[in-house]
């Protein structure tokens, strides 16, 4: 049984999201300890316990310590088993983007199509959200061999959640293939989806798209932000997605939610300021993708290699957890991400 320390690099919930993937993948059984020691309320949240009974249904597997607040979680994976079409609730307004993100690497390998549906949060603070998984991953594993369908069919906000997120997969016909994407280049455009629920008569899209562009003017860049107002969601809410496309086909990402007291016009200032950011390091992969393509990159056939900002903690967990249960070797030179993928096939 593998030992895995919650508490080491970032003490996230990723931890606990990509050693569960893990452990289904590879068959090995785990005991997770000190679960999201550094966070302020430790351990399991409602959202890590749908990742891990999702998981655990997906490989009829058992699982120990499963609750609200616990710490220390022990699970013996069984054999995969997948079914056509799941549909799973978080409760709360957790995040279903990273249960996506946490589900995909299992999926991705079975025998036939999978059809998900996903209800909780879709955009907040500190996950990923529904405009930079679909932009910004999901074209990296189509690249990679991975063929995935993402819709929006309700936004989800904090604190109510009840967002609904469809995710289709077409499972890999073969080893996931490596990306190469270590030289960067110059922007060829800038633009963005500014969304806002239940809003319009403040004109939140337009005071968040207004915003940012003029941050990104005077940087010297044009950005063409749409703007979106929708009625489906069960509360009013808000997020601003900027993107820029790199001539060498890389796309960076910045993005951020509404929240209480955040004005519009700051939201729109913080993400042009994030995109900048990003594009002054001159990498290929923001720094949201950086750790989330580690595990897709390590469990390709042959070698990865990224440009990124810096080696962040989340970095480090990933790479540490790849290494741990995959025995894929993935370190940093410099700003260079570079993974050597297992070649993996169930």
């Amino acid at each position: 049984m593998l030992e895995i320390d919650g508490a080491r690099y970032s003490g996230s919930g990723a931890i606990v999201r990509q050693a569960f993937a893990y452990a289904a993948l590879t068959g090995k059984p785990i005991r997770v300890f000190n679960a999201r020691s550094r966070r302020p309320r430790p351990g399991l949240r409602p959202q890590h316990i749908r990742v891990i009974e999702s998981i655990r249904e997906l490989v009829s597997g058992s699982a120990e310590g499963v609750r609200q607040g616990s710490t220390e979680i022990v699970f013996r994976p069984g054999k995969p088993s997948f079914n056509r079409r799941y549909v799973w609730d978080i409760g709360s307004a957790g995040s279903t983007t990273a249960l996506a993100l946490a589900l995909l690497p299992v999926i991705a390998f079975a025998s036939e199509p999978v059809e998900i549906e996903l209800q909780g949060g879709l955009f907040q603070d500190f996950a990923p959200s529904y405009f930079h998984l679909k932009l910004v991953i999901m074209p990296l594993l189509q690249r990679m061999g991975i063929e995935t369908d993402l819709e929006m069919v309700r936004p989800g906000y904090v604190p109510r959640g009840q967002g609904i997120l469809h995710l289709g997969i077409r499972p890999a016909k073969s080893a996931l293939r490596p990306l190469v994407m270590e030289t960067p280049s110059s922007v060829a455009r800038l633009w963005g989806i500014a969304l806002s629920s239940h809003l319009e008569e403040r004109k939140v899209s337009d005071r968040m798209a207004e915003a940012a562009k003029k941050i990104l003017s005077r940087a010297g860049y044009q950005a063409e932000i749409e703007i979106v107002y929708e009625n489906k969601a069960v509360q009013p809410g808000a997020a601003l997605a900027a993107f820029a496309d790199l001539t060498g086909g890389a796309r960076l990402g910045a993005d951020l939610a509404g929240a209480p007291g955040r004005r519009s016009e700051a939201i729109g200032r913080d993400v042009a300021r994030q995109l900048l950011a990003e594009l002054s390091a001159e990498a290929t992969l923001d720094r949201h993708a950086s750790d989330q393509i580690i595990p897709f990159a390590s469990l390709a056939s042959g070698e990865s290699r990224f440009a990124i900002a810096g080696l962040t903690d989340h970095v480090q967990s990933a790479a540490w957890l790849s290494s741990e249960f995959l025995g894929a070797d993935v370190r940093t030179d410099g700003r260079l991400l570079v993974i050597r993928g297992i070649g993996y096939r169930p």
